[in-house]
C-alpha cells in the first residue's frame, strides 16, 4: 500500500472502477451485468474498509453497488414479466383456439 504525499492524489483502484462500469452497463442494456457490479463493488467497499483499496475509490465502489442493485432489480423484474406476463399470454392464446 502506498502512502500519498501532500503534493499528490490518491487514484481510485481498477476495481471500483471496474464495478462502476459494470453497474452503468446493467443499467443501460445488460442487466445480467447487475448481480457482478453488485457484487464487486461491495468487495471493493470491504477492502476499503480493511485498508487494503485506496480510499478514493469509495465513492466509485458505492455508485457501482448501488446501480448493480438497480440492474439486478431489472433483471428480476424482466425474467419475471417473461415467466408470469409472457407464460399467461402463451396459455391464453393456447387456451382460446
Amino acid at each position: 500500500m502506498s502512502v500519498a504525499t501532500p503534493g499528490q492524489t490518491q487514484s481510485a483502484s481498477t476495481q471500483a472502477v471496474i464495478a462502476l462500469v459494470l453497474g452503468i452497463v446493467g443499467v443501460v442494456c445488460c442487466n445480467i451485468l447487475g448481480p457482478v457490479a453488485w457484487f464487486m463493488g461491495n468487495q471493493e467497499l470491504k477492502a476499503i474498509r480493511e485498508g487494503r483499496s485506496p480510499a478514493a475509490g469509495e465513492g466509485l465502489a458505492k455508485a457501482g453497488m448501488i446501480l448493480g442493485i438497480v440492474g439486478t432489480v431489472l433483471l428480476v423484474l424482466a425474467i419475471l414479466w417473461i415467466f408470469l406476463w409472457g407464460g399467461m399470454a402463451v396459455l391464453s392464446a393456447w387456451t382460446n383456439r
